[in-house]
């Protein structure tokens, strides 16, 4: 008996990397001790080079590997100082 190339085959999720991972607003407060109103001066300041947040809907996440990059980028440039 010959199968189908069509034929159904369970679908697997992918399992997601930490890296991959989505933080919400509120943790990305907690994460760093600062209030909302510091999160958004961040987001406009360039010379601070915060990663831009993911909407979904009127939410904003952003990618743990972006916020980890960024954290790297900042102990860096202290080092260097």
């Amino acid at each position: 008996m010959q199968t189908s190339p069509l034929a159904y085959q369970p679908y697997a999720d992918p399992v997601p990397s930490p890296d991959s991972a989505f933080v919400p607003a509120r943790k990305v407060w907690e994460r760093y001790g600062v209030t909302a109103m510091t999160l958004y001066r961040w987001l406009r300041d360039e010379r601070m080079n915060f990663p831009q947040p993911t909407y979904l809907g009127r939410f904003r996440y952003w990618r743990l590997s972006d916020l980890q990059a960024w954290e790297r980028s900042r102990s860096s440039k202290t080092e260097a100082a």
